[in-house]
């Protein structure tokens, strides 16, 4: 293996995993991350996804690099971020504004259960194929549609692009070493979110199908998904009326809870309650009844006394023993890793989170695999396996037109 590969645990070349909704067919018209990221996780749960492109370009993001890959010998090179969101497709390359062409796809989605799309609003309806046209043609059809700000309201036409999004939904003043260093989080965190937010409003919606016999049109937005995950900081303002601010690696609300530096780097703690306070300081000769840092409240209050507090005392300890050391007193710790450290790291292994599958033309590849994994009532493991690699484009246009023409 070359500079950057890693070692997975499951190969295989075949038609695509078996799971919990295999027999279901997709037919993905998004691009770029959050359409492609909701149908790769149906994917990864054994649903067919065929992936409709634009002719001779395909997905923008195949576009998107470097860094990029190039097959042995030369050929047509693919981006990493591409291939980071298309595993368990088939791709179809179609003109929606050729007859002919179109009339593949409404044939696809005439058999369809679900159709996610990411396409600005009104776009689909001035191509003829609005989400209510489609329903009509086939009542049973989910269609999931994800927009940048939601498809209606004072904002609902913009354009959505994740940093953007990030910055008008909140993320970035919560991120960062301090109010004024506003930080877009390391992944496109708003498009994933939106991905993960419409599969499960899709799962929702084919469990509601089995009762009702119909589908329906479920709608999110990387705004709608972004403000989803506000979490503590959102009722923080609704219900408290505090206004969170970026305060770099530390809890706004626990402490000691965050990044602490030691001798040769820094630990990470979470002291999420006083009796895990109180084994801290046991450990480490910490003052835990201290006047003003006996409770949560107090520590918070005075966060960065707390935090000079428990540097003061690592500063004698190296990383790795003093993380020994957390763990034989029960804190609650850890190391900040790297992504080829996350990688090469045995409990990554062990959870699935590697795989390998065999591309149309690099060959080999390992993947960042699914998050989930299934367990009969007995223990075997049930998880879905047979992984797709990500297909080149048009892989499977003559066999998709075949199947079409067939069930004609």
């Amino acid at each position: 293996m070359g500079p950057g590969q890693v070692e997975g645990t499951k190969v295989d070349d075949g038609p695509g995993p078996a799971g919990p909704l295999s027999g279901v067919l997709v037919v993905d018209l998004s691009r770029a991350l959050a359409g492609p990221h909701a149908t790769m996780m149906l994917g990864d749960l054994g649903a067919r996804v065929v992936k409709v492109e634009a002719p001779g370009r395909g997905d923008d993001t195949r576009g998107w690099g470097p860094p990029f890959v190039e097959p042995d010998g030369g050929g047509e090179r693919e981006s990493t971020y591409f291939l980071s969101a298309n595993r368990n497709k088939e791709s179809i390359a179609l003109d929606l504004k050729d007859d002919a062409d179109r009339a593949v796809l409404l044939e696809l989605i005439d058999r369809a259960d679900v159709l996610v799309e990411n396409f600005r609003t009104g776009v689909l309806e001035r191509l003829g194929l609005g989400l209510d046209t489609l329903l009509e043609r086939n009542p049973r059809l989910v269609a999931l549609s994800i927009t940048g700000f939601g498809h209606d309201g004072p904002e609902g036409g913009r354009a959505g692009y994740d940093q953007i999004a990030q910055g008008e939904a909140g993320l970035m003043s919560l991120t960062g070493s301090g109010p004024d260093d506003p930080q877009r989080m390391g992944t496109p965190i708003a498009d994933l979110l939106a991905g993960m937010y419409g599969a499960y409003g899709v799962l929702a919606a084919l469990h509601e199908r089995q009762r009702t016999g119909v589908g329906q049109i479920v709608r999110t937005s990387l705004l709608s998904a972004a403000v989803g995950v506000h979490a503590f900081q959102g009722t923080r303002w609704t219900v408290a009326g505090e206004v969170g601010r970026a305060q770099g690696n530390h809890h706004p609300s626990i402490s000691p809870y965050g990044l602490f530096r030691c001798a040769d780097g820094a630990v990470q703690i979470a002291v999420g309650s006083e009796p895990l306070w109180a084994r801290l300081g046991d450990a480490f000769g910490i003052d835990t009844a201290l006047e003003g840092f006996a409770t949560n409240a107090e520590r918070v209050a005075r966060r960065e006394e707390t935090i000079a507090l428990v540097e003061k005392v690592f500063a004698a300890w190296e990383a790795e023993p003093l993380l020994a050391k957390l763990a034989e007193a029960g804190v609650p710790a850890g190391k900040v890793r790297t992504l080829d450290e996350v990688y090469a790291w045995d409990q990554t292994a062990s959870q699935g989170l590697l795989l390998d599958v065999e591309h149309a033309t690099l060959g080999r590849l390992t993947l960042p695999g699914p998050p989930l994994r299934f367990f009969a009532a007995d223990g075997v493991e049930r998880t879905p396996d047979g992984h797709r690699a990500p297909p080149t484009l048009d892989q499977h246009g003559a066999t998709v037109r075949a199947w079409v023409g067939e069930e004609s």
